[in-house]
């Protein structure tokens, strides 16, 4: 089994509450916890305004499998998220 994290770093410019910051990375634990191979949080800065980071793990009996998937939910985030990616980071855990 081998899995890797994917922490993610969001700089929110103008945000000016933590409502307006869930609001725009609410859909980051809905659509990408849901498959069987990734585990996600909010992993630092949950009482800054205008940062955010997440950490979304995942894991699989291939190698192959574990990049095609993080660089995947990487594309999509990048694309669909209203915030700046300021900083990404992969780390295999196993």
């Amino acid at each position: 089994m081998r899995a890797c994290r994917l922490t993610i770093d969001f700089h929110l410019g103008g945000c000016r509450s933590l409502k307006e910051k869930r609001q725009r990375l609410k859909g980051l634990r809905d659509r990408f916890g849901r498959a069987v191979n990734v585990a996600v949080c909010e992993s630092d800065h949950q009482d800054a305004h205008q940062r955010s980071q997440w950490s979304f793990i995942a894991s699989a009996a291939d190698v192959g499998v574990v990049e095609r998937t993080l660089a995947e939910l990487e594309r999509t985030i990048q694309f669909t998220v209203d915030a700046e990616l300021v900083n990404v980071q992969r780390e295999w855990l196993v």
